[in-house]
């Protein structure tokens, strides 16, 4: 993409996810996350009312009298970015490609981070780390993610959700609000990795997904080329069981992504390209 293009195309993101961010989610994401973060101020003498699992009894013991541990919110957050750009990112029918919503959701998300003073880092993903931007503030950080977003061509289409995982727990040590955008469309089981991930960070699953993936369509042998794999397949659409095959192992790697997420205490959304992401993720704000 010729830097003209590339930068125009940059400005448009910005303007439509900023406005997105300034006018409907910076208030719904401040008040979903702000204040999880608690660091410890000071000790203070018991008053009448205050609850008692805060009594410190290294301090209580000492004077022999109750103290209590004071703490104050951490009001800095870091926001990490995790965004699937394997093969199965490029499909689409419905006018928009599912990697061009998950662009969009990745901007707006950034800029309300950036709305509320917070630092946004970037791990662009697919069977390996293709990229990783370390959590950093500022809008000209907020517009080099845009541009990796649209610009980065990863190096393979498979994806491992257990190792992009993997490498959030093992790079950021302060707890972190994470939204991994993928489609989910994985054969990986990531359920060990998203649970140990999920103890230390506040992890939502963000699930973009194209109508046209839910069921094979009856339109005779037709040969299929897998997006992640490049194995070109001859295929009989016209057969029930094959069509059926198809819809039921669709259906189980949803149900095991909402299953794991829920049981590793985990938020989930998920939005077609042809629906509005601002109202499902507006939802799920005021839902937690």
């Amino acid at each position: 993409m010729e830097t003209k293009d590339l930068l125009k195309k940059v400005r448009k993101i910005e303007i439509k996810t900023r406005r997105l961010s300034d006018h409907i989610f910076s208030g719904e994401y401040h008040t979903s996350f702000k204040g999880r973060g608690m660091t410890f101020s000071e000790v203070r003498q018991y008053q009448y009312g205050d609850d008692i699992r805060a009594i410190d009894w290294n301090v209580t013991a000492r004077y022999n009298e109750p103290y209590i541990k004071v703490f104050e919110e951490d009001r800095e957050l870091t926001m990490m970015l995790m965004v699937d750009i394997s093969g199965s990112e490029s499909f689409g029918t419905q006018n928009q490609l599912k990697s061009e919503i998950v662009t969009e959701i990745a901007a707006t998300m950034a800029f309300s981070a950036t709305q509320n003073n917070d630092k946004i880092g970037l791990i662009l993903f697919s069977d390996a780390i293709e990229l990783y931007i370390p959590p950093k503030k500022g809008k000209s950080h907020v517009l080099r993610i845009i541009r990796e977003l649209i610009e980065f061509q990863p190096k393979s289409k498979k994806t491992d959700l257990s190792q992009a995982l993997k490498f959030l727990s093992s790079t950021q040590k302060k707890k972190a609000i994470v939204f991994l955008i993928s489609d989910f469309m994985v054969d990986d089981d990531y359920e060990k990795t998203l649970k140990i991930a999920s103890k230390k960070h506040d992890i939502t699953g963000v699930r973009v997904y194209d109508i046209r993936e839910e069921k094979m369509p009856n339109i005779g042998i037709v040969e299929m080329e897998d997006a992640e794999s490049g194995e070109i397949m001859v295929v009989d659409t016209s057969s029930k069981s094959v069509r059926l095959n198809y819809e039921k192992n669709y259906q189980n790697k949803i149900i095991f992504f909402k299953e794991i997420f829920s049981k590793c205490g985990s938020g989930t959304v998920n939005t077609r390209v042809d629906e509005s992401y601002v109202k499902k993720l507006l939802g799920y704000f005021k839902s937690r």
